[in-house]
């Protein structure tokens, strides 16, 4: 059976799934490509997230990409001149809350980001800057507990005010704009053994953005 696989940009303020029951409207995955039926977003950006999401109707390809073997790296704006003292902190693990609990954030990779990436304005304005600095950090885990970037840097004194994902595994966001779909012939066959690095096919088939 033949499978059909996405890369897409999602933008801020779209949910990361094509039907929402609640009275109040939202914006949807199917306003932005005619995807076939059956297909899936794998894993899940908050509505207020933007950035990389892999779509597919291949329900294991989804169970092997979610897992902790892949990594998952965001790109995060933060209120303050984030240091790096927090980054550190970052890197060991900090306390955040999950499920009424504390929990204890595993081990991950983090770096200061020094240029301004390249994202474009989103679509709700970052708060006004006569307010104090921002600045930019890299985070990258294989774990998602709810909101776990945003609690990890609120835990060092950081709020996140903007989070962009920018790599799943070795599949990247790179020039892709928000809005933007790109149909490809695979995320290539598995997650390879050496790192668990999930390895994009380059060439795309088919590219028809709605916005």
């Amino acid at each position: 059976m033949s499978h059909s696989h996405f890369i897409i940009h999602k933008p801020y303020g779209y949910l990361s799934q094509f039907i929402y029951e609640l009275k109040r409207k939202k914006k949807l995955l199917g306003e932005l490509y005619d995807f076939p039926k059956g297909t899936m977003a794998i894993g899940r950006l908050d509505e207020d997230s933007e950035g990389l999401l892999l779509l597919t109707t291949d329900g294991m390809m989804s169970e092997i990409i979610r897992s902790k073997k892949v990594d998952k790296e965001y790109y995060v704006q933060v209120d303050g001149v984030i240091n790096q003292e927090a980054i550190e902190k970052l890197k060991i693990g900090v306390e955040i809350g999950f499920n009424g609990t504390k929990y204890i954030t595993k081990p991950c990779d983090a770096r200061l980001i020094t240029e301004i990436p390249a994202f474009g304005a989103r679509g709700k304005k970052i708060r006004d800057e006569r307010h104090g600095p921002t600045s930019w950090a890299s985070i990258t885990v294989n774990e998602g507990k709810f909101r776990q970037v945003r609690k990890m840097t609120a835990a060092v004194g950081f709020p996140t005010l903007r989070l962009v994902r920018v790599r799943i595994g070795n599949v990247h966001l790179n020039d892709l704009q928000a809005g933007e779909v790109i149909e490809v012939e695979d995320f290539n066959d598995n997650v390879k053994n050496q790192g668990n690095k999930l390895y994009q096919e380059s060439e795309s088939v088919n590219q028809k953005s709605k916005i």
